[in-house]
């Protein structure tokens, strides 16, 4: 049973087949994803997926890079469906310093807002960072991120840095980089943590592993991501999918 913790299969790049695609979760194992929200316009998106669809869930916030148009009331508007059916976390929020905008403090005022109301509805959150690896981990840790679960999304710093969030509580979100061959970092830190402390994810349509690099991303690509995470952790992949799924569960708190 093969759990994809965050998906975007609200993205236009799915229009065409979604349906079709999403019809094929049962022959390639795939029991259940996450929608993710990244922006405004994507949160009444992800939540009618996730109402269409039994083994679809659903996570509500607003990406770093889409902060700049945030403002007071749209937070109290997602802070308002936060207790639809099928919510499960908080997300896609954090810190992206690649490009020079929105501006740092603001993504940082608007990370920790979305924490706040993340604490406040009892959800786990899901956190992207790039190039952002000290303000993230001093935020999250001055803001007990891990207090109701919290996920490191696409995780892509050190080995030691992941070490330190698992020995917190939390978990990291392996997806198709660590099938990538100029992947080192991810694969050292994918060894230096317990299985128990990761979560398989695709963050599709982007990052589809090898040999599908390049190509859209989608689900059924999960079993490369298993199979190179087996090798690293020198287990059977069907260990790196069962144990997976119950940290999936875990993080999301799914029955």
């Amino acid at each position: 049973m093969i759990f994809d913790t965050h998906v975007h299969y609200d993205d236009d790049a799915f229009s065409q087949d979604r349906e079709d695609l999403l019809a094929e979760f049962p022959s390639y194992g795939i029991c259940g994803a996450v929608d993710v929200a990244a922006s405004a316009d994507s949160i009444d998106k992800v939540l009618d997926l996730a109402a269409r669809h039994d083994f679809l869930y659903c996570a509500l916030g607003i990406h770093p890079s889409e902060c700049g148009d945030m403002t007071p009331e749209l937070l109290s508007e997602i802070e308002g469906k936060l207790t639809r059916p099928k919510v499960v976390a908080v997300g896609e929020i954090g810190l992206d310093y690649h490009w020079d905008e929105p501006d740092r403090e603001l993504q940082q005022y608007w990370l920790r807002r979305q924490i706040e109301m993340a604490h406040r509805a009892g959800l786990p959150i899901i956190i992207h960072s790039r190039d952002a690896a000290k303000d993230t981990f001093d935020i999250l840790t001055e803001m007990d991120g891990a207090r109701n679960g919290c996920v490191m999304h696409c995780y892509s710093y050190s080995a030691e840095m992941a070490v330190e969030y698992t020995k917190l509580g939390y978990f990291l979100g392996v997806g198709g980089v660590v099938t990538f061959k100029n992947a080192r970092r991810l694969k050292e830190a994918v060894q230096a943590v317990p299985i128990e402390s990761i979560v398989l994810e695709t963050d599709c349509p982007y990052l589809a592993p090898v040999p599908h690099r390049g190509e859209r991303n989608c689900s059924l690509y999960l079993p490369y991501v298993v199979d190179e995470i087996a090798r690293l952790k020198e287990i059977t992949p069907q260990e790196v999918i069962d144990i997976t799924y119950g940290n999936a569960k875990r993080l999301y708190r799914l029955e």
